[in-house]
């Protein structure tokens, strides 16, 4: 079994990119980084998708290099993004993998296909669908969404709607979708696949800056998450780390 580290609330595996690849045959992957903690100290329902979840890893190089500061660290970083990359091409060769691509905007789902599928040599993307904005809240449309789904024939689904409505939609609705063994919530992976979004160079993501990048190409809508909500996480953690955080949803 392998083990995990507490952060703040939640626990994640101490487990490398190569070990999750050859383990991850079932189950819901979510890739907690600052901004998903801080939501995890009030959303007491996106906290339980947590605990529901079977594969929680460390998402952010900044977790991290904080993760040195306890007993025991994290082996590495496995940004979601990366991971699904690297997902689909140690499954190239398998006839028995076959993914879905759930989320962003109009025709991009549908582009990281097509581009994905080229790269494989073969159909390992089976099929993708950009819901509207606000789907989770219409039954209707979630019920054709899983007909989608069962239709594909697939047995993995990503959903990149962001946190935290990606996991709380699969948490929901995955138990109508029975042929689907592996679900991934991995925000903006599908915008990444298709080209419209570009990930920051290698050196600020080894240096754990990769969301000073992501800043610079979208200020306006990222300064409150990165400069106000997530600055709350290194309060929290200084009190973790002195031993006197109190996850807010322990029962009294």
């Amino acid at each position: 079994m392998t083990d995990t580290i507490r952060i703040l609330n939640v626990d994640v595996l101490a487990i490398t990119q190569a070990e999750l690849l050859e383990q991850l045959k079932k189950g819901v992957l979510i890739t907690p980084n600052l901004d998903h903690l801080i939501k995890l100290q009030k959303d007491r329902e996106f906290y339980e998708c947590y605990q529901k979840a079977e594969w929680v890893v460390c998402d952010s190089r900044i977790l991290y290099f904080l993760s040195k500061l306890l007993k025991k660290s994290f082996p590495e970083a496995i940004p979601g993004s990366s991971f699904f990359t690297a997902y689909y091409e140690y499954h190239k060769d398998d006839p028995n993998c076959k993914i879905f691509l759930l989320g962003a905007r109009e025709g991009i789902a549908k582009k990281a296909m097509e581009r994905i599928n080229e790269r494989m040599g073969r159909e390992i993307i089976v099929g993708a669908h950009s819901p509207s904005f606000g789907f989770e809240k219409n039954e209707e449309e979630c019920e054709q969404l899983t007909r989608i789904v069962n239709e594909s024939g697939a047995n993995v689904v990503l959903v990149g709607v962001g946190a935290p409505k990606q996991e709380k939609w699969i948490m929901k609705w995955k138990d109508r979708m029975h042929g689907v063994d592996v679900w991934m919530a991995l925000g903006a992976t599908i915008d990444f696949e298709a080209g419209t979004l570009k990930r920051a160079p290698t050196f600020y993501r080894k240096i754990g800056m990769e969301w000073l990048y992501r800043f610079f190409k979208e200020p306006k809508r990222l300064f409150k998450r990165y400069f106000v909500d997530d600055m709350k996480f290194f309060w929290y953690y200084t009190k973790q780390l002195f031993h006197c955080y109190h996850n807010p949803f322990d029962k009294k």
